[in-house]
C-alpha cells in the first residue's frame, strides 16, 4: 500500500480506499458542502418565490386588462358574466400565488437560514469549528498507524534494494568466471560481494516482515478509531439530511395548491359561473333592449313648432348626405346613451350614428379616393371656427380611420368645438384632421 500522509509520508496515493492515509478528507469537505447546500437551496427557493410574485403581478395585470376591453366590448348578457368569471379567477388565484410566495420566503427560506446558523458554527480564522473537529478527530486516528506504515514502506524499500545489489553482484561474479583477465584476488572479492548482498537480503527482508507485521497489528485498533470518527461525522450529516427533506415536504406542501381549499373554490364557482350562461336569455335581454322589443314613438302628423326642430351634430351633418330628418322622436331605451360623452369603445359609438347612416360606399363620405388620401373631407372646413392649442390627457387610439389617435401629453390644435355627442375636430402636427373625444384633451393656457 503507497500512501500519503501530510507530514508524515510523502508518497503518493495509489488508492482511492477510505482507509488510505489522507483520504478521510471527502469525508470532512461533507460538512463544508453541507453548509454549501443550506445556501443552495435557499437560492432556489428564492427564485421560486420572485417567479410567484411575478406570476401573480401578471395575472393581475392581464385580469385588470381583459376586464376594462369585456366591459367596453359588445358582449352582454349572461355570458359577459361567465367570461368575467375568468378575469375573477386570475385575481383569486394571483392572491394564492402571492400566499406561495410569502411562505416561502416567511417560513422555509428562514427555517433553512436559522438551522444552519445553529449546525455551522464559524471560527475565528475562518473555517467550520465542526469541520476542524473531524480534521483533527481522523487525524488523531491516523497518525500511529500511518507511522507504522511509513516504516513499512522504507523497509520495504530497503529490502527491494537489497535484492537488486543481490542480484546485480550473482551477475557479475558469473561473468568472471569466463572472464580471462581476472585474477584470484579480484575473484574472491566478487565472491564476497555476493554473500555480502545475500546477508543483506536475509536482514533487510526480516525488518521489513517485523515492521509489516506491527502494521498488522495496529491496524485493528486503527480501523475502529476511524470508524468512531466516520460514524460522528455521518451522524451530522444525516441531520442536515433528514432537515432537508422535511423542509422540501412543507416547500411541497405550500406549493400544492390543489390541496388548498379556497383553490378548488375558485374553479368550482368559475364552473357554476359558466355553466350559469343563457343564451336564450340573452337573446331575450338584447331583443327587449336593442331589438323589436323596443318601445317606439311612432311618426305622427305634427304642426310645426320652432321648438320640436331636431339640430343635428355637425358629425351627423357631414354623415346624412340623403334621407328624411324626423322630428319629435323622443329617445327611450338605450338611445339615450347616444349622448354619453365618456364613452369610446367602437361598439357604443356605433349605436350613436343616426338612423339615415349607411356602411354603403355612396353614403360613406370616407370610402374610395378620400380613403386613399386623393381628397380629405375636412380640408374645406379645415380652418373654420377658433382655433385652440389643447394637450392630451389621455392615450386615444382612434377606433375609426376619421380619427385622430395621440398620447398623453401630446399637444394637437382643436378647429371646431365640441359638438351634441361629446367630439371635436382637431388637427394633429403632422397636419392629420380628425375627430376625438373631447373630454380627453385640455385647453393649453
Amino acid at each position: 500500500m503507497s500512501v500519503t500522509y501530510d507530514d508524515s509520508v510523502g508518497v503518493e496515493v495509489s488508492s482511492d480506499s477510505f482507509w488510505e492515509v489522507g483520504n478521510y478528507k471527502r469525508t470532512v469537505k461533507r460538512i463544508d458542502d453541507g453548509h454549501r447546500l443550506c445556501n443552495d437551496l435557499m437560492n432556489c427557493l428564492h427564485e421560486r418565490a420572485r417567479i410567484e410574485k411575478a406570476y401573480a403581478q401578471q395575472l393581475t395585470e392581464w385580469a385588470r386588462r381583459w376586464r376594462q376591453l369585456v366591459e367596453k366590448g359588445p358582449q352582454y348578457g349572461t355570458v359577459e358574466k361567465a367570461w368575467m368569471a375568468i378575469m375573477s379567477e386570475a385575481e383569486k388565484v394571483s392572491e394564492l400565488h402571492l400566499e406561495v410566495k410569502a411562505s416561502l420566503m416567511n417560513e422555509d427560506f428562514e427555517k433553512i437560514k436559522n438551522w444552519q446558523k445553529e449546525a455551522f458554527h464559524k471560527q475565528m480564522m475562518g473555517g467550520f469549528k465542526e469541520t476542524k473537529e473531524a480534521e483533527d478527530g481522523f487525524r488523531k486516528a491516523q497518525k500511529p498507524w500511518a507511522k507504522k506504515l511509513k516504516e513499512v514502506e522504507a523497509a520495504k524499500k530497503a529490502y527491494h534494494a537489497a535484492c537488486k545489489e543481490e542480484k546485480l553482484a550473482i551477475s557479475r561474479e558469473s561473468n568472471s568466471k569466463v572472464d580471462p583477465s581476472l585474477n584470484p584476488e579480484q575473484l574472491k572479492k566478487l565472491q564476497d560481494k555476493v554473500e555480502k548482498c545475500k546477508q543483506d537480503v536475509l536482514k533487510t527482508k526480516e525488518k521489513y516482515e517485523k515492521s509489516l507485521k506491527e502494521l498488522d497489528q495496529g491496524t485493528p485498533q486503527y480501523m475502529e478509531n476511524m470508524e468512531q470518527v466516520f460514524e460522528q461525522c455521518q451522524q451530522f450529516e444525516e441531520k442536515r439530511l433528514r432537515f432537508f427533506r422535511e423542509v422540501l415536504l412543507e416547500v411541497q406542501k405550500h406549493l400544492d395548491l390543489s390541496n388548498v381549499s379556497s383553490y378548488k373554490n375558485i374553479y368550482r364557482d368559475l364552473e357554476q359561473s359558466i355553466k350559469a350562461a343563457d343564451a336564450v336569455e340573452d337573446l331575450r335581454w338584447f331583443r327587449a333592449n336593442h331589438g323589436p322589443g323596443m318601445s317606439m314613438n311612432w311618426p305622427q302628423f305634427e304642426e310645426w313648432s320652432a321648438d320640436m326642430n331636431r339640430t343635428l351634430s355637425r358629425r351627423e351633418k357631414k354623415k346624412a348626405t340623403d334621407g328624411v330628418t324626423l322630428t319629435g322622436i323622443n329617445q327611450t331605451g338605450d338611445q339615450a346613451l347616444q349622448n354619453k360623452p365618456s364613452s369610446v369603445s367602437s361598439y357604443e359609438k356605433t349605436q350613436s350614428y343616426p338612423t339615415d347612416w349607411s356602411d354603403d360606399e355612396s353614403n360613406n363620405p370616407f370610402s374610395s379616393t378620400d380613403a386613399n388620401g386623393d381628397s380629405n373631407p375636412f380640408d374645406e372646413d379645415a380652418t373654420s371656427g377658433t382655433e385652440v392649442r389643447v394637450r392630451a390627457l389621455y392615450d386615444y387610439e382612434g377606433q375609426e380611420h376619421d380619427e385622430l389617435s395621440f398620447k398623453a401629453g401630446d399637444e394637437l390644435t382643436k378647429i371646431e368645438d365640441e359638438d351634441e355627442q361629446g367630439w371635436c375636430k382637431g388637427r394633429l402636427d403632422n397636419g392629420q384632421v380628425g375627430l376625438y373625444p373631447a373630454n380627453y384633451v385640455e385647453a393649453i393656457q
